[in-house]
């Protein structure tokens, strides 16, 4: 199972290239996997059979209970054969229904075989998380199919409704999942339905995952999203929404019901949602004149029987659900591939202009005619015995008292309703039949384009595939059973298949027939009734109603929040952190501590005397330079108290972040006055001080309270002996960054390019006007520099060659940064290779290596760090990322788990004991990443701004003249 999964990645990865090699022959490749896939489940149809469930397991997430667990019971068998045989045919009928010319072909086959190995991956698995997962796969892929039509306002409109209702759903389901895997122990499937879990909580996690499942099958009130998602190409509507996706839902009921049947919400939730959705989905097919939305509607109607039969909780509506499951794929399937037939040969879906398209199409005509028996339960069809079985299950309890509910007239208003649900389907099958095939007196002969044995033969084939498993229902009982024994036996048995004599279930049968015979007759008056009958709005207003009032309701908030000043969204921010965590401090009945220690030496009450009224006068500054520098003040301070705790890893990175923020606010405050602009009201002075006041108290008490509220063992226990034997190292700090918690620095990287590259984008837009100045001061300086380069005798550039006006050099700065620039970077590079035992490590070395670039910029300006540093910053980062993702690949090469360190201790000639770590690697690519960032705010904060502000002064010069 897992090998097949993995076979479907590689196809649906592999399918554009082969699209754009092979065209649309491409299908016939991809059609293979699902093709390997129904072989496969069909292989095993006896280990199944005989209760021999093939499984395989592979460890992913132990720390959730997310095992890749697969599972090939009777459920899955049954299921895994729809997918794959289904999913064969669809994908080989693709091949002739597109052709080359088709846009985003590639990207549409790719995401059609992701969906059949998605779909594999939800119905073997044994693990509710990892179905959580597939089932979300299937709900985006389904989003792109549906929206293949990019340039289709319709096509992207029912992409984005079919995202939102079944998006929302599983959100809704994978609480409940989690409700169900806590209280249970185990999110083993096999595991909770051994011994499932009772109590409140499971009542509400069990209604949590029933809107889940009845959002992805299309259940009232969420049907909507399903004849809307007709915009997607018929192949699509043949798979997703008539053979696998709309599936989902009900597979999930079929597989939960043993152990959640009986819980207070779940029959009347199945059955009453159920039963509304098979009336209300037929009737409006009745209405309909495009077929693929007359099958639309119908597919809906089904999806409500189906939900009613898998969710009763009984052997014998199990037995007739399961029957029915595997006849809706066929038929189904088979008339929404025979729609996109007739639309592919005559160019249009419309009933109202179609005649004579069954004589110049016989063979189509017959097997959707096979098909739409199936569907409307005639016999001798697959159809007809599950639709008996249905009947008989119900009848159960007004025959013999042994029926699935409990209580004769419930049971009989579920007959009521399946008989009148089966007599519309019937009409609407008919209605389908003629619309599709007939002649119609008076109407011009639809003329019809010659298709291939393909578009007709596939069709067709699933058609009469309902005919032979008819046929042979008797024989495929016995391979259904398995599931069906999950429930409690009975002393009545309904069976699937043969001939069962003269019955009452044969008699209401007759009569659905009958009463849709005769609504297919009246059906004038049957669609001007419903012309007639009373509006009321329908859900697809209710879902437009909502999702409307939802983008009022964003545009006002963030209209009111977000107005793009920074002292109110921190303010915000700040409110909450006083309200929360402040009111548990308040009102949580928190331990606080019975003593307090303010100070452990002197040395540390000397650093508060500094801190507190360098931060008291941050706040009192008028000007941004006093400011920074004070709030610079209280940086520093804090490095100290981190030196003075014994912490020097955490006391030199501070003091380098404050550095470089200094930095970094100089470089900025250049483009500002300096005094801040605005001058606050005295109330709102007042509400600010208030508010950093509560919020240096709130700080304060979470940091006297976290210790006596730990409930577990802190998180640094043993971390000094396992840096010692997982990482080789002495420094705690660098070992945990680069290999105990090496995944979290992968983020981090990942982070800091998007930031750098940000800053970058946000620097680099400038007016029309200055761009035109910029290129005039480039090109000046491009030719004075090949005028007026210094050269030395020997030919070589001067290096700190001035490139400053003589009124903004400093002798001085050039000669300090000629003697420390080269140490810097000797410094940087000791702190890289001796982080791992002593202070240092990547990222305090790339800023260190980063402040030696910044000092050579403030000296010779950007043409020196051009000199210095002549590479892209995006290189660097690139490079660095790519050594830290590489160190992880490499350890799996060698057999280690990813992002492994090993440990070298060498002897080396003249350089003695050599203690080797791979680490260093990762450390490396840490380094190059911080010194890109580097380069990339000196380049952008620092030479750009140069550039603006003698853009603005030429501007300024021209227009003086």
């Amino acid at each position: 199972m897992i090998a097949l999964l993995v076979v479907h990645l590689v196809a649906a990865c592999g399918a554009p290239w082969l699209v754009r090699r092979l065209g649309t022959r491409a299908f016939w490749l991809l059609a293979l996997p699902p093709a390997a896939t129904f072989a496969w489940a069909l292989a095993k149809s006896g280990e199944v059979h005989d209760g021999v469930n093939p499984t395989e397991r592979l460890t992913w997430v132990p720390s959730l209970g997310m095992d890749l667990t697969f599972r090939l019971d009777t459920l899955s068998w049954l299921l895994t054969l729809v997918v794959g045989g289904v999913g064969a045919l669809v994908l080989a009928y693709c091949a002739r229904y597109f052709d080359d010319a088709s846009k985003g072909l590639g990207r549409f086959a790719g995401s059609l075989t992701a969906f059949a190995g998605a779909m594999l991956g939800l119905v073997t698995t044994d693990n509710l998380l990892v179905l959580y997962v597939f089932w979300e796969a299937t709900t985006v892929l389904s989003f792109l199919l549906i929206g293949h039509r990019t340039t289709s306002r319709t096509s992207r409109a029912a992409a984005m409704q079919a995202l939102v209702v079944t998006t929302a759903g599983g959100l809704a389901m994978l609480v409940g999942i989690v409700i169900i895997g806590q209280a249970a122990g185990t999110y083993a499937i096999s595991g909770v339905l051994a011994a499932p879990p009772t109590g409140l909580a499971i009542d509400v996690a069990v209604v949590l995952v029933l809107v889940g499942a009845i959002s992805k099958s299309a259940l009232v009130p969420f049907h909507f999203w399903l004849p809307g998602a007709m915009a997607a190409p018929t192949p699509v509507s043949a798979y997703l929404h008539a053979a696998a996706m709309v599936k989902a839902g009900i597979y999930l009921l079929a597989r939960l019901a043993p152990a959640f049947a009986e819980t207070t919400m779940w029959r009347p939730t199945v059955l009453v949602l159920g039963g509304a959705t098979m009336i209300h989905g037929a009737l409006r097919a009745l209405r309909q004149t495009d077929l693929k939305l007359v099958l639309a509607y119908g597919t809906v109607s089904q999806l409500g029987f189906l939900t009613m039969l898998v969710g009763t909780g009984s052997r014998a509506a199990a037995l007739a659900g399961v029957g029915l499951l595997l006849s809706h794929a066929l038929f189904k399937s088979s008339l929404f591939l025979t729609v996109g037939t007739i639309d592919h040969a005559t160019g249009t879906r419309d009933l109202r202009e179609l005649s004579g398209v069954g004589k110049q199409a016989p063979v189509l005509m017959a097997g959707a005619v096979v098909a739409g028996m199936s569907m409307a339960g005639l016999p001798p069809m697959l159809g007809f015995f599950g639709k008996e079985a249905a009947l008989g299950a119900f009848l159960l309890g007004p025959q013999d008292g042994q029926g699935p509910l409990g209580s004769t007239t419930a049971e009989i208003a579920v007959l009521a309703v399946i008989v009148l649900g089966s007599a519309l389907t019937v009409a609407y099958t008919a209605r389908f039949l003629w619309g599709a095939f007939s002649t119609v007196p008076g109407r011009p002969r639809t003329e019809v384009k010659p298709q291939g044995a393909v578009l007709v033969g596939i069709p067709a084939l699933l058609g009469f595939l309902g005919l032979a498993f008819g046929l042979v229902a008797t024989w495929l009982a016995p391979y259904l059973q398995p599931y069906v024994d999950a429930w409690p036996a009975t002393l009545t048995t309904v069976y699937l298949g043969g001939w069962h004599g003269f019955s009452l279930a044969l008699l209401l049968s007759v009569t659905s027939w009958a009463l849709g015979a005769a609504l297919f007759a009246a059906r004038t008056w049957v669609e001007a009734t419903q012309q007639r009958a009373p509006h009321v709005p329908s859900a697809q207003q209710a879902y437009r109603f909502v999702m409307g009032q939802l983008d009022r309701a964003s545009l006002e908030i963030t209209g009111a929040l977000q107005r793009g000043s920074l002292p109110m969204t921190l303010g915000l921010i700040i409110t909450i952190l006083v309200l929360v965590p402040g009111g548990i401090l308040l009102f949580g009945g928190v331990t606080w501590p019975v003593q307090i220690r303010l100070v452990d030496t002197p040395a540390q009450l000397a650093v508060a005397l500094v801190l507190i009224p360098a931060a008291f006068a941050a706040t009192r500054a008028r000007r941004r330079m006093r400011a920074v520098l004070l709030v610079g003040v209280t940086g520093y301070g804090t490095a100290l108290l981190f030196l003075l705790h014994g912490a020097p890893d955490l006391a030199l990175t501070q003091t380098l972040v404050e550095t470089v923020s200094l930095v970094v606010f100089i470089l900025v405050l250049r483009r500002f006055t300096g005094r801040f602009p605005d001058d606050a009201p005295r109330f709102v002075r007042r509400w600010r001080a208030l508010l950093g006041t509560l919020a240096g108290l709130t700080m304060a008490g979470l940091a006297l309270t976290a210790a006596t509220v730990r409930s577990t063992a802190p998180a640094g226990q043993g971390l000094y002996e396992s840096a010692k034997e997982f990482g080789g190292g002495n420094n705690i700090v660098n070992v945990i960054l680069v290999d105990t918690r090496a995944w979290d620095t992968m983020g981090e990287l990942s982070v800091v390019l998007v930031a750098a590259t940000g800053v970058a984008s946000l620097i680099f837009v400038n007016s029309g006007n200055v761009d035109q100045a910029l290129m005039v001061i480039r090109d000046t300086l491009q030719r004075r520099s090949v005028r007026q380069s210094p050269v030395r005798l020997d030919g070589s550039q001067r290096w700190l060659s001035s490139s400053v006006r003589p009124d903004r050099r400093s002798t001085i700065f050039e000669v300090v940064t000629r003697l420390i620039f080269h140490v810097m970077m000797i410094w940087s590079l000791y702190l890289l290779f001796s982080g791992h035992n002593h202070p240092g490590g990547g990222f305090a070395a790339g800023l260190m290596a980063g402040l030696a670039l910044a000092v050579r910029y403030l000296a010779g300006s950007r043409r020196e760090l051009m000199a210095a540093a002549p590479v892209m910053p995006g290189l660097l980062m690139g490079v660095g990322l790519f050594l830290s993702a590489g160190f992880g690949l490499a350890s799996m090469l060698f057999g280690g788990a990813p992002l492994q360190s090993w440990v070298f201790d060498l002897d080396v000639p003249l350089l003695g004991a050599v203690h080797l770590v791979t680490s260093v690697i990762f450390d490396v690519g840490v380094y190059l990443v911080v010194i890109g960032l580097m380069l990339d705010l000196l380049r952008s904060l620092g030479a750009r701004i140069d550039l603006q502000i003698e853009a603005g002064q030429s501007v300024q010069r021209e227009e003086s003249r």
